[in-house]
């Protein structure tokens, strides 16, 4: 989990890689679930939080 301070310093093109990366994360993480091979059930709670974080300061910077 990345500190809110390192993901403001990142720049809009790299906030969008990123977000889309957690994107990629989360999908895979709901597949696990549903096949019943989660073994760390917080990191799906983690990734989701993490991309709002991200999602809310890309916002912020593009107004």
């Amino acid at each position: 989990m990345t500190k809110v301070q390192e993901i403001r310093d990142l720049g809009v093109d790299d906030l969008r890689l990123k977000e889309r990366d957690l994107y990629d994360q989360l999908f895979r993480l709901r597949i696990q679930k549903a096949m019943g091979q989660l073994d760390a059930p917080h990191k799906l709670r983690a990734t989701r939080r993490e991309l709002s974080r991200v999602k809310t300061i890309l916002r912020e910077k593009e107004t």
